[in-house]
This record gives structure tokens, C-alpha cells and sequence, in this order.
């Protein structure tokens, strides 16, 4: 039998790349697969090297919030592109795509573009140790905020602990810099900040989780947070890198009416291109160099394209808003939802926006703990069963799925298809 050209490709790219990928989650090991390879990408759909086409919900992770290769951004891509592509210095379509976030996301009265999420929320929590003089960083558990060396860690033994280095090649002293808590656990934050009253510079979250699976905050857990952290002198971060312009419009922060001190963002905002910002007052903003003491830099910060493609991508979502996206969710879900409940299968369904995750465990699902719970080889084979009949989810149980305003009924009916004959195979 002739192998595929997808399969050709993989084993060649395992002589260049560590386990034939630039990303691990790429590589379908968490659902004992190999990968396709992408050939092009339009609208709701990717065409692999064979040919084969698949409705998307990975969406790149997010970004793709208009469908992939959107007209309206690809000529503004283009047109950027004809007056060149990288300069060293700054350009006007920084202001327009600040102007454009900030008048989104309000809470960014100044930001600092970079060129990734990784990127922001590392210059995120530096800013906020900066400003407080502090050390400690306190996260959720399975909450991710990029690969920097501080919060590649996971709980220790207790419920509010320092971290555990979770990938070699971080020295313990680093994780032990970030204290580790339950997601939607407001008592296990009390009790850190009473711990280490003069110690704790931030508490960084995702407002709605995105990385094990779409959380929603609890009713109340975000204000509380926020209250908890500046009575002991501590700033919290909103990193709204998935959920941000997902949630809503106006982020997790608009959706939820709670303002944070500094906001982190990134996919959407370079539309689909490397891209990310943080910001916050612009008090606090005004210690980063070269107005303050607090350095971060990069060559390709505000890029040219990015800013062409975030700029024309947000203007598409304010004209349009989210009501059609909002509508193909809705109608997606209620179909999962009907095939769900004639099957005997363990699973909850969460939805935030136009976020959504199917967990195959009993809900509700709060934290990454209860997440965890998931099936992975049931998983695994209800993601096959997906594939061969044409959809992408995502390679992962603990992944966020997202919609976009591509998605046509007729997507989402052979999408409600392949998810009744995947749940058929293993049900």
C-alpha cells in the first residue's frame, strides 16, 4: 500500500525537527497518531498534502476567529508586504493596532507589542515584579502561560504549593519562584497571600481556561481574586492570549466586568500572524524602558504585516461582531448535546463564546484536576473517528476548540455527522 504523502513527509521531518515537529502537541502523540501535513488552508477548511480536507476547530490555536486566509486581511497582508516587511524601527500601523486594542480592551491604556503570547507574559511578570519589588509569581494548575523557565511548573503535593519543575531543563530554584493553585479556588489564594504577605508580586490566570479544556470562572471567583490580591499588595493578570476577542469582544475582562492590572494578548491580534502585547495603566507601563527601569525588547515587536493583519482582522470582528460565529456554536453544541444524551458515554460540554471542549469525564468541570479525569484512549479513538470523517479537533483532551464565522451549515451538519458515527465507534 502506497503511503501517504502526509506519512512521507513526517518521517522526513523527523531527521530536522525533535519528534518531526516545531510544537509538541503537532506531533498527535496524546491520541497515538501521526500528523497531516497542511498543504493550504481557506475559510473553514485545511487541505492536506493528499488532498484531503478537513473542517477545522483548531483554527491555529485560536487566532483564525474569521476563518482561515479571510479576504479582507489577506489584501491587507498584501499591501503591507509591498512597502516591505520588516523595518528595525517603528511604523504607524503600531498606533493604529494600539488605538484599535485599546479601545476594545480599555484596561490597556498602554501596551507593549511583542512577538508572542510567550513573550507577553513573561514581560507581564516582569513588570509586575518590577512595580511591587516582589518575587513570587502564584498560577493555576494546568494553567499556561508560554515555556518560560518560571511557570513550566505543576502543583507539588498540597493544594497551595511552590511549583515543581515540569520540563527538564528548568532548575528547581525557578519554579520555586511560582506558587501552584487549583483553578476557581479562592481559598487556596487567600492562603498563599497570607503565607507570603510581602512576597507575592502577581497571581496570573486565565480568566476562562483554555489549555485544559475551556474552564469558566465560577460565579464571583474572578472579583474575589482581584480583591484578595491588592488587600496584600499583589496585582493580578488577566492572560487572555485564547480568550481574548473569543470570550467576547471585549475579552474575558468585558464579558465578566472585571478589570485587571495588566492584560496579556496575543494569536487574534497579529491575525493569525506571531504577534503578542501586554498592558495595563499607564502608570504602571511607564516603568518599562526606555521610560523606566524595567527592560524587555525585540527586533520584530510590532512588525509591519502582524499589525496589517491584527488591525484588519479586529475591524472585521467590531463590523461583524461575533453573531454569526456565536450562532454556528450555539447550533454545534445543541447537536452535540441531542447525539450526547441517546449514548451511555461519560462527558460534559463547556462553552465559553465561541471557546467550547468536550470533556469525556462527568462534569462539571472546574479545575485541571477534574479535567484530567478524561478518557485519553477513548479520546484518542474518538479523535480518529473525527479525522476519517473530515474534522479536526484538536490533538489533544485538555485543548480548547474554537468556531469561526467560516463555518458554514453545512460544515457544521457533517461535523455533527463524523462526531455521531466517532461517539458509535467507541460508545
Amino acid at each position: 500500500m502506497q503511503e501517504s504523502q502526509s506519512h512521507n513527509s513526517y518521517k522526513k521531518a523527523q531527521d530536522f525537527f525533535p519528534g518531526g515537529v516545531n510544537s509538541p502537541v503537532r506531533a498527535f502523540r496524546n491520541v497515538n497518531s501521526t500528523p497531516f501535513f497542511i498543504e493550504s488552508a481557506e475559510g473553514s477548511q485545511l487541505t492536506d498534502l493528499d488532498g484531503n480536507k478537513y473542517i477545522d476547530y483548531v483554527l491555529s490555536w485560536g487566532p483564525m476567529a474569521l476563518g482561515h486566509a479571510h479576504p479582507e486581511v489577506k489584501e491587507a497582508v498584501i499591501e503591507s508586504l509591498n512597502r516591505g516587511w520588516t523595518y528595525g524601527a517603528p511604523c504607524e500601523g503600531e498606533i493604529k493596532l494600539a488605538e484599535k486594542v485599546r479601545s476594545l480592551i480599555p484596561s490597556m491604556e498602554m501596551m507593549r507589542f511583542v512577538s508572542s503570547g510567550t513573550e507577553a507574559a513573561m514581560g507581564a511578570i516582569r513588570l509586575a515584579r518590577g512595580v511591587t519589588n516582589r518575587d513570587i509569581i502564584v498560577k493555576c494548575d494546568g494553567g499556561y502561560h508560554g515555556h518560560s523557565d518560571g511557570l513550566l511548573v505543576s502543583a507539588g503535593s498540597g493544594l497551595a504549593t511552590f511549583g515543581t519543575s515540569s520540563s527538564a531543563g528548568v532548575p528547581e530554584q525557578f519554579a520555586k519562584t511560582t506558587l501552584v493553585i487549583p483553578m476557581n479556588d479562592s481559598p487556596a489564594l487567600e492562603k498563599v497571600l497570607q503565607t507570603y504577605p510581602d512576597r507575592i508580586a502577581a497571581f496570573i490566570l486565565e480568566p476562562v481556561a483554555g489549555n485544559v479544556g475551556v474552564i469558566p470562572p465560577n460565579q464571583g471567583y474572578l472579583e474575589k481574586c482581584k480583591q484578595l490580591c491588592h488587600q496584600y499588595g499583589a496585582l493580578i493578570i488577566f492572560d487572555e492570549v485564547m480568550c481574548g476577542f473569543r470570550a467576547s469582544l471585549n475579552g474575558a475582562q468585558g464579558l465578566y466586568n472585571i478589570i485587571p492590572d495588566i492584560t496579556v494578548l496575543g494569536k487574534v491580534i497579529g491575525g493569525g500572524f506571531p504577534v503578542g502585547a501586554y498592558g495595563a495603566s499607564k502608570e504602571l507601563m511607564k516603568h518599562i524602558a526606555p521610560d523606566g527601569p524595567i527592560y524587555q525588547a525585540g527586533t520584530l515587536s510590532g512588525n509591519p504585516t502582524a499589525m496589517a493583519a491584527g488591525l484588519k482582522t479586529l475591524e472585521v470582528l467590531e463590523r461583524e461582531g461575533h453573531s454569526q460565529a456565536m450562532k454556528n456554536t450555539d447550533i454545534l453544541l445543541d447537536g452535540i448535546k441531542e447525539i450526547l444524551n441517546q449514548k451511555s458515554l461519560p462527558h460534559c460540554l463547556q462553552r465559553v463564546g465561541t471557546m467550547f471542549s468536550l470533556f469525556l469525564c462527568e462534569g462539571p468541570v472546574e479545575n485541571y484536576q477534574d479535567s484530567s479525569k478524561t478518557d485519553g484512549k477513548v479520546f484518542a479513538q474518538f479523535h480518529r473517528g473525527l479525522l476519517e470523517n473530515g474534522v479536526f479537533f484538536a490533538p489533544s483532551p485538555f485543548e480548547a476548540s474554537f468556531m469561526s464565522s467560516a463555518h458554514s451549515d453545512q460544515d457544521l451538519a457533517q461535523t455533527l455527522n463524523a462526531i455521531n458515527a466517532a461517539i458509535n465507534i467507541i460508545a
